[in-house]
């Protein structure tokens, strides 16, 4: 009779994921308040259950992991996400779901979207706990990818096809001038090509930079970017001190940090907008939570929310 293959056990998942996680067996074995030695045993263990190395061990310079290790620990993060949400769901049966949802959000949304989710979510589901991770749009795939992240707010553009996506609202992109400005003497929308011979200051950070010269392109405008600068609140301030004109997705208020006016103009031209969406990688299964969280958003991140 031939011995049962042993099997992996959620604590080896567990003592593995802290060791990728550190990348040593010292600072895994901190973390779970355990023993290096129980770590250790514990990934060796693991690695003997399914046949592979996940980790290479560097004498001095911790560990780091395999090429199978690399393809099965966003499998192993799923995993324990799961039996996380079967323990949550078994402790709140008949409640509602629990858990921790950590969610991915792109920087420039993070003002305009999270105070909303953390003051509306926690209404619906008390017993989930939001962590935020916010990032560059690169950062945010990696995380999403390698289960770090379940689900993260967007932009539409520059999504990874390994990544899924709901639209939760289409912004319109709209004109901003100083208060001052002779465009913005009249309520009226405007036509792009008004501002042909206006200096512009040009956002440098995604998807707005190749949005805004597509659009200005298309009504035959070519830009003459007198600044670029990286974030949203220094565009503002550019804007209303005179630099030049630029365009925005969001309007966050009529004057800078500063205290200067600014004007938000119509664009009376055909343009297209930009989806902000709910993404999560293809090959994940959601927890019970991150769905009640796409429901939410569904419903309570639309614009007239």
């Amino acid at each position: 009779m031939s011995t049962p293959s042993p099997r992996a056990t959620l604590r080896q998942l567990e003592y593995a994921l802290a060791v990728a996680d550190d990348g040593t067996m010292a600072g895994a074995a901190g973390r779970l308040n355990v023993s290096q030695s129980a770590v250790s045993l514990a990934v060796a263990d693991l690695e003997r259950a399914l046949g592979v190395q996940l980790f290479t061990r560097r004498k001095a310079r911790g560990v780091a992991p395999t090429a199978a290790g690399l393809a099965m620990l966003p499998e192993i993060r799923s995993l324990l996400a799961q039996a996380g949400d079967l323990h949550s769901m078994a402790r709140n049966l008949g409640q509602g779901v629990g858990g921790t949802l950590v969610l991915g959000c792109y920087t420039t949304l993070t003002p305009y979207l999270v105070p909303r989710v953390l003051s509306g979510f926690p209404r619906r589901h008390s017993s989930v706990v939001i962590d935020l991770f916010e990032g560059s749009v690169e950062q945010v795939h990696e995380r999403l990818l390698d289960g770090r992240c379940e689900v993260a707010l967007m932009y539409e553009t520059g999504i990874l096809p390994e990544v899924a996506t709901t639209p939760l609202h289409t912004l319109r992109p709209c004109v901003i001038v100083p208060a001052d400005h002779r465009l913005a003497r009249s309520d009226d929308p405007i036509r792009l090509v008004e501002l042909r011979d206006e200096p512009m200051v040009m956002p440098d950070m995604p998807p707005s930079e190749d949005l805004f010269r597509e659009i200005l392109g298309s009504a035959g405008v070519q830009p003459r970017v007198a600044m670029t600068t990286t974030t949203a609140e220094s565009v503002r301030s550019l804007v209303a001190c005179g630099v030049g004109y630029s365009m925005v997705l969001h309007r966050p208020g009529p004057t800078t940090y500063a205290g200067l006016p600014l004007a938000y103009l119509e664009i009376a031209d055909d343009v297209r907008g930009v989806d902000i969406v709910l993404a999560h990688a293809r090959s994940a299964r959601l927890t019970r939570r991150a769905h009640a969280f796409a429901d939410f958003c569904r419903e309570g991140l639309t614009p007239s929310a």
